[in-house]
């Protein structure tokens, strides 16, 4: 890899040629193939948000996700939005520690310490001081109220009851409201809080304790024409005196003003801003407003005195930094902002890049002249009262591994040395996501340029491929005709392949061996077994988007880990085309034909096709920054099988809307039954209807079959897609009750799915397009399942010519890289400044290997369904099940297996381990030392795990 050299980047930032030396840096690695260096910056201090929890006291607080600096510039708040979903031994909800938090650190001596660590039963991003620095006000999130806390003398408390906003539903379908964003007057009388969900505004009398007024933000609700698009999603406010709000609306990329002097406030301009607008920050005059913007990766320079936008600070990194056509890829996601005591610098936070931002505003135009690397998403920054110290707050901090307790690995002592432990509690993923603060001087320019070369480095900007990828890269672009990209859902690497007897796997954790997956196992021994890759995304909600667009939206990353507590309220599932269970792939009549029941909402419910978490083009093509909008602006076909499904009509048996629901057909095409609707707008027109989306009850047998009928059609006609977008999902499980043709336990589910990526892959190696087309497979996230390497680390599969044969390959490997692959093999442009950035998987290919084949095998436990297996079919070594299905559905009736993530993952776990591994207990230490078939011994696992990387500054 090749990065710019450290004396543009100087220039750049206006050092000298002879800087100060960082020193060692040390670096962890990230699941998004990025690395973070958080106390690069000499003098930082990196904290952890560990609340002390009565029962877990070592569990920390997840997703920072905003900061208050108090007006004396002595106090500092840190509010998160975490999973806030906390168990005890046996599983049962702890609720005092099922909270959110504010943290509150002195800072009047530069560098922060804590002094209080207050519990708030519920929030998102909102959280301001009062102006006389006596209050604060936290908005609760789905509870629709304000948290108002104040100061005793001595210390913080939550005074009096929360003040209730009076919300009684949302905009959407089956949506709840949420209170969001908030800002106080001058005068400190009233609040402005925004409500994500109803798209309005609710004035609050602060004194008094009452709502006043509610403004409606929509233009059909406020004196525009109906059915225009405008106003939702509010995230964020500020008000200039005691007259004017500003209100950031995510989804329809405005900036709304709000008139506030008179009785009954009234929407009174519209600003349209570049992005998805999120945070702003006024000047002291309150003269210009910083608005910054998601997507567009700029912030957002606005006067208020005409309500008009100046200018667009792009905040990726400084122009010597990236050449012109890599600043078009877009991923650092502003987020967070903050103005230096003179005004003369804006820091912002890069999301995506794990970075600050340093512009500066004396400059023209204004431009970044440096950045500063920070912890895994940083998400709000706020400066000391003299301008020297910066305090960032950062949204995650890796989970590291998700075996239970005492695997060695762990920074706390195991409580009884060789102890078998249970089903550790609160391993979920969410769970193991932390958050920090970060604090540090404000470096010299000199400094500044060093870590400027230090984030390039992070996030492998500049890289360049060397000549021999490059020439294999090529070599396969100019064979390769055709990709089928399949994804999956939610297993680990040592879930499945733990037993494969190579590579780093850990027998002891595997769940799903090779009697039941008998074809994945044969895959990696085939072909390449890939024992050091990490889904990018934590669960399906970032998963999906990183799967598909290589990056996530700052919409999606700030309402994740809310949306899958549910607590109080959770919040809408937005990463699959819906918004607020509306299908905004599509609007008007096909909107309503795909889910009738979006005909019981007003002309003003979510309007057009906007969706709030896709991503754009790398030009600003609006939400086009998907994989196939990229093979559709290179003019190639696509098919898509099941991606970005609208999923409400597949489950309203039992329901007044029973008759809508869309029956299962094993057989659809012939029988004329309509089994899918695109939400996505590019999709809709190259979606197979009859291919079913997600559904636990369907096995994916009868997906198989629908592909294999259109890939029939395709030989005949020679006219193949050059890509195909498959989901298998039936690996998720669920569903035992309903499931259809006895595909009714975990290990069915399972083995079901297995044989359906085998039987595809079969049917390709078996025909003319054998040799000109490549298979990568997927899971979305590794969410469900324990490894012992890291919570992110699952399976993945790479089937076709010039793939190498019988090989490991521990190159460690990301989602991204595998977007990356497909986009480089297919010849298309990067979807975004990741995937722009890091490498195809070129280790995996071996050009001398021109030929292929494959037979698929079933495992023996689908013998006991009643699935149609070929006559013919191989099946593996006999398998017994574990349970039966009368097992399984008294193991699960509290669950919902509706859409995927909407079980509680971490209790499925648990039950998923008790029944498939005979009651025995997590192991106390997970066994990576196994004997092959031939005697020898693996690798220690804790040699291969991955550890915090040390890199010269």
């Amino acid at each position: 890899m090749v990065l710019l050299g450290l004396s543009s980047i100087l220039a750049a930032c206006g050092g000298s040629s002879a800087p100060p030396s960082l020193g060692t840096v040390s670096t962890t690695p990230l699941p998004t193939g990025q690395l973070m260096s958080p106390t690069a910056t000499p003098g930082a201090a990196y904290m952890t948000l560990v609340p002390g929890f009565k029962t877990n006291p070592s569990l920390p607080a997840g997703f920072a996700q905003s900061e208050a600096l108090s007006p004396d510039a002595k106090t500092l708040l840190v509010l998160t939005s975490g999973y806030n979903y906390v168990v005890d031994s046996s599983g049962k909800q702890v609720p005092g520690d099922s909270t959110q938090f504010v943290f509150v650190f002195d800072v009047s001596a530069g560098a922060p310490v804590q002094k209080q660590v207050l519990p708030v039963s519920n929030s998102y991003v909102g959280i301001a001081f009062a102006p006389d620095g006596k209050k604060f006000y936290v908005p609760g999130a789905g509870e629709d109220n304000i948290h108002v806390f104040a100061f005793n003398g001595t210390a913080w408390a939550e005074s009096g009851t929360p003040i209730k906003l009076g919300h009684t539903s949302a905009n959407g379908l089956a949506q709840g409201p949420t209170a969001t964003g908030i800002a106080v007057t001058a005068d400190g009388t009233r609040a402005v809080v925004a409500n994500r969900y109803n798209d309005s505004v609710t004035i609050v009398d602060l004194v008094n304790a009452k709502v006043i007024a509610e403004q409606d933000l929509r233009p059909g609700k406020s004196g525009g024409a109906s059915g225009t698009p405008g106003g939702e999603y509010p995230n964020s406010v500020a008000i200039v005196g005691n007259s004017t709000a500003y209100v950031s609306s995510e989804r329809d990329r405005e900036v709304v003003v709000v008139d506030l002097s008179p009785a009954t406030p009234s929407v009174k301009a519209r600003i349209p801003v570049a992005g998805n607008p999120n945070k702003m920050v006024l000047n002291k005059a309150q003269s210009v407003l910083y608005v910054a913007s998601d997507n567009a990766d700029v912030v957002s320079v606005v006067d208020t005195a005409k309500n008009v936008v100046t200018a667009s600070i792009p905040t990726l990194a400084p122009t010597s930094v990236l050449t012109a056509a890599q600043a078009r890829y877009k991923g650092a996601s502003p987020d967070g902002l903050a103005l230096s005591p003179d005004e003369k610098t804006l820091y912002v936070t890069n999301r995506g890049t794990n970075s600050l931002a340093v512009i500066s505003l004396a400059s023209t135009p204004a431009a970044v002249t440096g950045l500063i690397p920070t912890g895994w998403y940083p998400s709000d920054v706020r400066v000391s009262a003299d301008g020297s110290r910066l305090y960032v707050s950062n949204a995650k901090t890796p989970p590291g591994p998700n075996p239970g307790n005492c695997l060695g690995y762990e920074t706390v002592p195991c409580p009884v040395a060789g102890s078998p432990v249970t089903f550790g509690a609160n391993q979920y993923v969410e769970n193991l996501t932390g958050s920090a603060l970060l604090s540090f001087p404000v470096p010299g320019a000199g400094t500044l340029g060093l870590l400027t070369t230090q984030v390039a480095s992070n996030n492998s900007f500049n890289s360049v491929p060397s000549d021999a990828d490059a020439q294999l890269m090529a070599t396969l672009r100019s064979n390769i005709k055709h990709v089928i990209y399949i994804v999956k859902e939610n297993r680990t690497y040592d879930q499945i392949l733990g037993d494969l007897g190579k590579g780093n796997g850990a027998p002891t954790l595997t769940e799903f061996p090779q009697k039941t997956t008998p074809n994945l196992h044969a895959l990696a021994n085939t072909f390449v077994t890939l024992d050091n890759f990490f889904d990018s995304g934590d669960v399906s909600g970032n998963g999906w988007p990183w799967s598909t667009a290589a990056r996530e939206s700052d919409a999606g990353a700030k309402m994740l880990a809310p949306n899958y507590a549910g607590n109080g309220g959770g919040g809408s599932y937005d990463w699959e085309g819906s918004n607020r269970n509306v299908n905004v792939g599509l609007a008007g009549s096909a909107r309503n034909a795909a889910n009738p029941l979006s005909q019981s909402l007003d002309a003003d419910t979510l309007p057009g096709t906007g969706n709030v978490a896709a991503p754009d083009g790398p030009d600003g093509q609006v939400q086009q920054g998907y994989l196939w909008d990229a093979a559709l602006r290179a003019k190639l076909s696509v098919r898509n099988y099941g991606f970005f499904i609208d999923l409400t009509r597949y489950h309203l048996a039992g329901t007044p809307y029973a008759g809508l629901q869309i029956p299962t057909d094993r057989t659809p095409f012939a029988s004329g039954i309509v089994q899918a609707y695109a939400a996505n707008s590019n999709l809709a027109p190259l979606t197979d209807a009859y291919f079913r989306g997600f559904d636990d009850n369907y096995p994916d047998f009868y997906r198989e079959q629908e592909w294999e009928r259109e890939f029939d059609g395709y030989v005949a006609g020679s006219n193949l897609p050059s890509l195909s977008l498959v989901r298998f999902m039936n690996d998720h499980t669920g569903s035992f009750g309903t499931a259809i043709d006895g595909v009714n336990t975990p290990e069915t589910q399972v083995a079901d799915n297995d044989y359906a990526v085998g039987r595809l892959i079969e049917k390709v190696a078996k025909s003319p397009y054998a040799s000109n087309t490549l298979i990568f497979i997927v899971e979305d996230d590794a969410q469900d399942g324990p490894d012992h390497v890291d919570a992110h680390r699952s399976t993945a599969f790479v089937v076709g010519p010039y793939v190498k044969k019988g090989a490991v390959v521990s190159n460690r490997y990301t989602t991204v890289n595998v977007l990356r692959t497909i986009t480089d093999i297919l010849g298309l442009d990067h979807l975004g400044v990741f995937d722009a950035s890091q490498s195809p998987m070129t280790a995996v290919f071996d050009l001398a290997q021109t030929s292929w084949t494959y037979t698929a095998t079933a495992s023996s436990l689908l013998k006991a369904t009643a699935l149609p297996l070929p006559t013919t079919v191989a099946y593996a070594a006999a398998a017994k099940p574990t349970h039966d299905a009368r097992y399984w559905v008294a193991k699960t009736r509290q669950f919902d297996f509706s859409e995927e993530d909407k079980v509680d993952a971490m209790a499925y776990n648990k039950v998923l381990w008790a029944g498939l591994m005979g009651g025995k207990p997590y192991p106390s230490k997970a066994r990576a030392v196994e004997p092959t078939a031939d005697g020898q011994k693996l690798p220690k696992a804790a040699a291969q795990r991955p550890a915090a990387v040390t890199a010269a500054g």
